[in-house]
């Protein structure tokens, strides 16, 4: 699951930029290999998350889901690590760990806090 959502949530980002993603592109923003990617890529179109031939890759409408609900819990969890006066370097590094781990409910009442401060 982690791994599935660190795919589509760094996937659907370069899509918005730039319109296209390369697994060279994939390979170097995961720091993996080449080989890595396209094992992952195959997973995850095996799970109905992308959709790719040899000239693109993209998101299915479940890709997309995920990838929003990843982006949301990564901003929702960093703000809040800032708030709290972490430093912004420790705060990434954090966010990773705890993202992939948080309930729903967790993450509801910390954008609840987060909209109050």
């Amino acid at each position: 699951m982690e791994l599935a959502e660190d795919y589509t949530e760094m996937i659907a980002d370069y899509l918005e930029e730039k319109g296209a993603v390369r697994v060279c592109e994939i390979a170097k923003e995961m720091g993996v290999s080449h080989v890595s990617v396209l094992k992952a890529i195959k997973k995850l179109t095996r799970d109905g998350l992308l959709m790719e031939n040899h000239q693109s890759i993209a998101l299915t409408q479940s890709g997309r889901e995920m990838a929003a609900f990843s982006k949301r819990k990564h901003q929702t969890l960093t703000s809040f690590l800032l708030l709290l006066g972490v430093p912004d370097e420790i705060a990434a590094v954090d966010v990773e760990g705890i993202e992939h781990r948080i309930s729903p409910e967790t993450l509801t009442a910390i954008e609840d806090f987060v909209k109050k401060v």
